[in-house]
């Protein structure tokens, strides 16, 4: 069995999952919250393993470098990224329903790397400009914060659900904006590492630390983005719906910055898109 396989049943595994998840929602039925988790948690473990099992596919092609490096491994990580913080949320919080929420983007996000026809899910030797001890650390600092970002949008959602249909099973408001925050800032000092991190492997690339690249612009204004949406919080006192909304339009942001760029502007970073 090779990488491809075990990244084609996590898809089918996280599907399963948001349909367990969306049962519970749809037909009040909480009692399977735990099978819920037990797939989700399986599907994450059995991606670990496609992951780790392309990396050695990659050296035993003689490439050898993390699968971090297109779009293909990119989205596949961004999925496993945001499983292993929602597990972790609803480990430490106890609130399950967010699987609601959460899971979809991680089963999208699977479902995009395995059946697009608009990205090359070959393992391709490193172009010079990735071929860097700083591209694990960009690239895991910055999908840290983007799936911290896709869990506050998926928390966003579940906010303005519950103000509107004050259903019962989801948590109280207070409890999901004070998630909503918690997942933002989480997402925010990871984006700012990554911004950091890029810098840094930028200067040794190509010599300078910041190019205006559109990939280095769009990052620039979603970091604004949060970090205006953090300081109307803490001067402003901004809370509810208006930040529930933030962290959907945000996450919109975050989704042009790491897709849209790629594919619809050129730039130093359009290695990525392959």
């Amino acid at each position: 069995m090779d990488s491809s396989q075990l990244l084609g049943i996590t898809t089918f595994t996280y599907l399963f999952s948001t349909l367990l998840y969306v049962a519970i929602l749809v037909f009040k039925t909480p009692k399977i919250g735990s099978l819920a988790t037990a797939f989700t948690a399986i599907a994450w473990l059995i991606q670990t393993g496609g992951i780790a099992l392309r990396w050695v596919e990659s050296y035993e092609m003689g490439i050898g470098h993390a699968p971090l490096t297109n779009m293909y491994e990119s989205v596949v990580f961004f999925a496993w990224t945001i499983i292993a913080l929602y597990l972790l949320i609803e480990w430490k919080f106890k609130i399950k329903i967010i699987g609601a929420f959460a899971t979809p983007f991680a089963f999208l996000a699977m479902a995009y790397a395995s059946f697009s026809g608009d990205i090359s899910k070959s393992i391709s030797p490193l172009v010079p400009a990735l071929q860097s001890n700083w591209l694990i650390a960009h690239v895991v600092t910055c999908f840290i914060g983007y799936a911290a970002f896709a869990v506050a949008a998926a928390l966003g959602i579940m906010y303005v659900i519950k103000n509107r249909s004050n259903d019962n099973l989801l948590p109280p408001l207070p409890v999901i904006d004070d998630l909503v925050h918690k997942t933002i800032v989480f997402g925010f000092i990871w984006l700012t590492a990554g911004i950091i991190t890029g810098a840094i492997w930028a200067n040794s690339a190509w010599g300078t630390y910041w190019s205006w690249d559109p990939k280095e612009t769009w990052s620039l204004i979603t970091w604004f983005f949060y970090a205006i949406t953090l300081h109307a919080r803490y001067t402003r006192g901004w809370a509810g719906t208006r930040i529930a909304f933030l962290a959907i339009f945000g996450f919109v942001s975050v989704l042009f910055t790491y897709y849209g760029v790629n594919f619809l502007l050129s730039g130093l970073h359009s290695y990525g898109s392959g």
